[in-house]
């Protein structure tokens, strides 16, 4: 499973001194901690459920940066994408551009989607995305594409 890897991971860093990626997978395993006791969940989480939870403290970080960026904050901005990295190997790859663009088309002559569809096509896109691409570039994508 992934968060026993992401354990494995954090006692090697431990081991090894890396304040950095202790402390990201530290943050992580406390993120999917919470997310098993609270209430919404009746266990353990699957790799699926932790890769939520990594993609949304990946997403974090990025905005951290942007606004240690907008706000003249260098080394803060560098200190959360290096985080970000961390994080980023335990998720699936990307799609690129041309992949998701692809996987939409595919979604779209598959279901048929007309200009009011938005909700049913988002829907769609994301159950075969499954957490591959920015939700935003997403949305961008299947809304030029219904217009």
């Amino acid at each position: 499973m992934l968060i026993d890897t992401i354990r494995a991971d954090m006692i090697t860093a431990m081991k090894a001194k890396e304040a950095v990626e202790l402390r990201t997978l530290r943050s992580v395993i406390a993120a999917v901690q919470e997310a098993e006791t609270s209430g919404k969940n009746d266990g353990p989480l699957d790799d699926a459920g932790v890769e939520k939870i990594l993609a949304a403290q990946v997403k974090r970080r990025v905005e951290a940066a942007d606004g240690f960026d907008s706000a003249d904050r260098p080394e803060q901005a560098a200190a959360e994408r290096a985080e970000q990295q961390i994080l980023e190997r335990y998720l699936p790859e990307g799609l690129s551009d041309d992949e998701l663009e692809a996987l939409i088309d595919q979604v779209f002559a598959a279901n048929g989607f007309a200009a009011g569809d938005m909700g049913p096509a988002m829907k769609a896109v994301n159950a075969e995305v499954a957490g591959r691409a920015d939700g935003r570039k997403v949305a961008e994508l299947v809304k030029a594409r219904l217009q």
